[in-house]
């Protein structure tokens, strides 16, 4: 039977790759006519960047996993500031 691997992060990872992963997503927005429903999937892919090859290069599925959680991390944060500055410009 095989064990679930023991991943070891730090708060420092999760506080800078979700911004990071904001940024470079709105970066890629302005210079390249990219569709909407590729954004998430852009995101998941820099999280996954990130995260195995900076955050994790030694563990590949610590990597993986880690990698889902910033770009998930990521693309909620987006989404509820995205949320909430709509609603604060429509309020009536």
């Amino acid at each position: 039977m095989t064990k679930f691997p023991i991943i070891q992060t730090n708060i420092w990872d999760s506080l800078w790759a979700a911004p990071i992963i904001i940024v470079l997503t709105e970066i890629l927005k302005v210079m390249l006519p990219i569709r909407s429903q590729y954004i998430s999937t852009i995101a998941t892919a820099i999280g996954l960047i990130i995260s195995i090859f900076i955050s994790h290069p030694h563990d590949l599925s610590a990597g993986i996993s880690m990698g889902f959680f910033y770009s998930g991390a990521a693309i909620g944060s987006y989404s509820s500031i995205k949320t909430s500055l709509t609603s604060y410009r429509n309020r009536a």
